[in-house]
């Protein structure tokens, strides 16, 4: 079997990058340690945006489906 590897939650996301700041800004890092941390950090703050995107993309589908679904009144349609 070959093992799937998915994006983590959008909070958990937001939970690891927040700690990795954390660690970034104390200043305590080796560089190597610190470059990797930036990398990740990157990683996660570009899946973050993707489902940031994502979300936004499906609310406006949403919406706009509204829109389309909205009652019209009965004579204006009657009289077309």
């Amino acid at each position: 079997m070959t093992e799937k590897t998915t994006a983590p939650a959008f909070e958990d996301s937001l939970t690891e990058l927040e700690a990795i700041v954390s660690e970034m800004e104390s200043g305590d890092l080796p560089l190597n340690v610190a470059l990797e941390k930036f990398e990740r950090g990157i990683k996660l703050s570009r899946l973050s945006q993707q489902a940031l995107e994502q979300a936004e993309q499906k609310v406006k589908i949403l919406l706009n489906e509204q829109d389309e679904n909205k009652l019209r009144d009965f004579n204006s349609t009657a009289e077309e």
